[in-house]
């Protein structure tokens, strides 16, 4: 390829969206990615003809970005049960939206994770944020979670043990809820106002999508990025690229190695634990969070009973998410795992064959307060440069996506110029 208008340098989504919106204007893009394959952290592997999702990941149909960005049809996209399986006593304990489910309802107001006040207080928390902009949450105090939920919406010690910090560690990968309050109202109105999928075959169907609209020599794999300077860009190899725009969309510490410090470098960490299960331990495609707070699995999901294609015929897949630094004796974590997901489903779990143990030192970046203050970090450094990622928006698949845009849109302007 000729010197390209545009190197963009990362092909996660934010990088795929940036390049595919260049595209789309006529410009010649041209993607470095220093991995064997597209997608950043979406990624999914295949073992022993199950597909095993790097860490458990879900689209929430909410998303405006995700909606403005993909094809959900073409994804096709299957739902899980709106609501949550809690274990708590010895017990799973049922709660699912009343409003989807009406026949749960009765289930939902006797489960013992929390009073009927706190149940109420759910409810009032949806409308609230229903009739609640996204910009307008962004612009709220920015306070770490767990203190919205106690002072501004009044939930009891016992709504948020037995149910937030599960269900918002896993999304966050941070138990004592610190995560910023902007990010959990967000998130919370995308869960509430639309469906939370899997796409039929694995999470990495959506970046291999994005893939598709950009032409096959305009992505280089297995071509790491060593410096930048002013226009040049220097690979592992030694060799050099040019380009009047370069985007850097890699993760934030990486960013912070090419062109100095854009983005707070820290981030969570999470263990995701993949079964073979003979069949499923769910009768529904349910979440299943731990309201006991006791052992080391925060959340358990079947990907394979929300959608196609995770497991091979007769077979089930079950993840399970550890919240935490990465383990160093990967023996003892499995087998306390193990003992855990006995405890739950009785002896036939230990039978389950154990398929990948992912230890992912870096799954999202640190979301504590002043995380989203601003929550649309500039995506332009000077004429030239330009950082985009999940970093500089919510950290999400939707901020992933806005930023890449953004991105696009700031080269955009300055190439016109």
């Amino acid at each position: 390829m000729a010197t390209p208008d545009v190197l963009v340098i990362g092909a996660g989504l934010a990088g795929l969206n940036c390049a595919r919106h260049l595209h789309e204007r006529g410009l010649t893009v041209q993607v470095v990615e220093a991995t064997d394959r597209v997608g950043g952290r979406v990624q999914t592997d295949t073992v022993d003809g199950f597909r095993l999702d790097r860490g458990f990941q879900v689209l929430l149909t909410a998303y405006p970005e995700t909606q403005r960005e993909l094809d959900y049809d073409a994804l096709d996209l299957h739902p899980f049960h709106d609501g949550a399986l809690v274990r708590y006593n010895g017990r799973f304990q049922r709660v699912a939206d009343p409003r989807r489910h009406p026949w749960d309802a009765p289930r939902t107001v006797l489960a013992r994770i929390g009073t009927l006040a706190d149940k109420l207080r759910v409810l009032r928390l949806r409308q609230a944020l229903a009739d609640r902009s996204i910009p307008a949450i962004m612009e709220q105090e920015e306070r770490p979670t767990i203190e919205v939920l106690r002072e501004r919406w009044g939930f009891s010690s016992v709504m948020i043990d037995r149910f937030f910090r599960p269900f918002l560690g896993g999304i966050f990968f941070d138990r004592a809820l610190q995560a910023s309050s902007r990010m959990f109202e967000f998130v919370f109105k995308m869960f509430a106002e639309g469906r939370t999928v899997l796409p039929a075959g694995g999470i990495d169907r959506i970046p291999a999508q994005m893939r598709r609209d950009l032409p096959d020599e305009a992505v280089r794999l297995n071509t790491r990025v060593e410096a930048i300077d002013e226009q040049t860009v220097t690979l592992a190899t030694g060799n050099a690229l040019e380009a009047p725009h370069v985007v850097v969309a890699t993760e934030a510490p990486a960013a912070n190695r090419l062109v100095g410090d854009v983005s707070p470098a820290e981030g969570r960490s999470t263990i995701c634990l993949y079964y073979d299960a003979p069949r499923s331990p769910l009768d529904d495609p349910f979440l299943v969070l731990n309201g006991e707070g006791v052992g080391p699995i925060n959340n358990l999901a079947v990907p394979s009973d929300v959608a196609p294609g995770y497991a091979p015929d007769d077979r089930a897949l079950v993840s399970v998410m550890v919240v935490g630094t990465p383990a160093e004796d990967e023996a003892a974590l499995q087998r306390s795992v193990r003992a855990q997901l006995i405890d739950w489903f009785g002896l036939e779990a230990g039978g389950w064959t154990h398929l990948q143990t992912q230890q992912l030192p870096y799954a999202l970046p640190e979301q504590a307060p002043p995380f989203l203050s601003p929550h649309e970090r500039p995506v332009r450094r000077r004429r030239g440069l330009y950082v985009c990622g999940d970093h500089r928006r919510t950290a999400s698949l939707n901020g992933a996506l806005a930023a890449g845009r953004a991105a696009a849109d700031a080269v955009w302007a300055d190439h016109t110029d």
